[in-house]
């Protein structure tokens, strides 16, 4: 099931998932109508993560239910929709998950990606963290900032963590995922290079696009054998499949839980292949008017066009 935040014309956040490929539901609209609510406590996405496996199968039997008052009750069932029911065309996506309490980041997670960087891939998980201000949404513009003219991307499959837990055994580890969704860890390499480590040149204002939506767990068993691709104006800059990477999801949930506990929310960017910009011969980096689109097989399509800061 696909999972996201929106908003319509009036600007109130929503938490939604697809009726059909071009209408979807407001799930929290639809449920107060239903005879026994089943998502009175929750209000955002991390509240419907902290459910867990019951807000899954709560999920599950509440598309049922409606579906059932669909085919049996016409009359109830078209009260729902009219208030409930959104074109897809008619929204705003919005970050799926706007305040989560780790975003940890992968690097040179993928063999070749280390190589065409000049060096040896690692032998255990090289990770730092983004802040909560750089995540956009779908759709939303990556701001190119005055400070850099060396602006890259990068298409990483993201883990999102259900529940808390510490020294995870690896066996276990996906057992704590949610899902997956898209992220885009966009860099300003003048700083990366500059600073010596990876901080601030990676999570400036909007270097986080993130979503559309999170695909649930249950549609994604193997996330070690997904396509990815990423674009820039029509044109590939990275093409590879999940199975490349050095150190799997479960694995790295598996290493980074011996250090610190895992929270419902959490996110993990798993790392990018190569083909990003910097690398290029000659380099290419972000310019204003741009369009980059992020593409993971069976997760969706990431979009951001590029303008420059103010």
């Amino acid at each position: 099931m696909k999972i996201f935040s929106f908003k319509t014309k009036d600007g109130v956040p929503r938490l939604g998932t697809f009726w059909h490929d071009n209408e979807v539901i407001d799930i929290l609209e639809a449920d107060e109508k239903l005879p026994k609510p089943k998502f009175e406590k929750v209000r955002e996405m991390k509240d419907l993560i902290e459910l867990g496996e019951s807000g899954l199968k709560d999920l599950q039997e509440f598309i049922t239910e409606l579906k059932d008052i669909s085919e049996k009750e016409n009359e109830i069932f078209q009260k729902i929709k009219s208030n409930s029911f959104y074109p897809l065309a008619e929204i705003e996506f919005l970050p799926p998950l706007r305040n989560p309490q780790k975003i940890i980041c992968l690097g040179r997670n993928f063999a070749e990606h280390a190589k065409e960087g000049g060096k040896e891939p690692p032998k255990n998980p090289m990770i730092w963290g983004k802040f909560n201000s750089a995540i956009i949404a779908h759709q939303e513009n990556i701001v190119l900032p005055k400070i850099s003219k060396t602006v890259d991307v990068e298409i990483e499959l993201v883990a999102v963590l259900s529940k808390k837990g510490k020294h995870i055994p690896e066996e276990e580890a996906l057992n704590y995922v949610f899902g997956y969704t898209i992220g885009n860890d966009v860099s300003a390499r003048d700083f990366q290079y500059t600073d010596k480590q990876f901080t601030r040149s990676k999570t400036m204002d909007t270097f986080a696009p993130l979503g559309p939506w999170i695909v649930t767990r249950d549609e994604l068993p193997d996330p070690q054998d997904l396509e990815m691709e990423l674009t820039v104006n029509g044109k590939t800059w990275q093409k590879s499949n999940t199975k490349n990477m050095i150190f799997t999801v479960a694995y790295i949930i598996y290493y980074l839980s011996k250090s610190f506990t895992f929270e419902p929310g959490d996110l993990i960017f798993t790392g990018t292949p190569s083909g990003v910009g910097h690398y290029q011969k000659p380099p290419s980096y972000l310019k204003e008017g741009d369009i980059v689109k992020l593409t993971i097989e069976n997760v969706g399509t990431l979009e951001n066009p590029v303008i420059k800061e103010n």
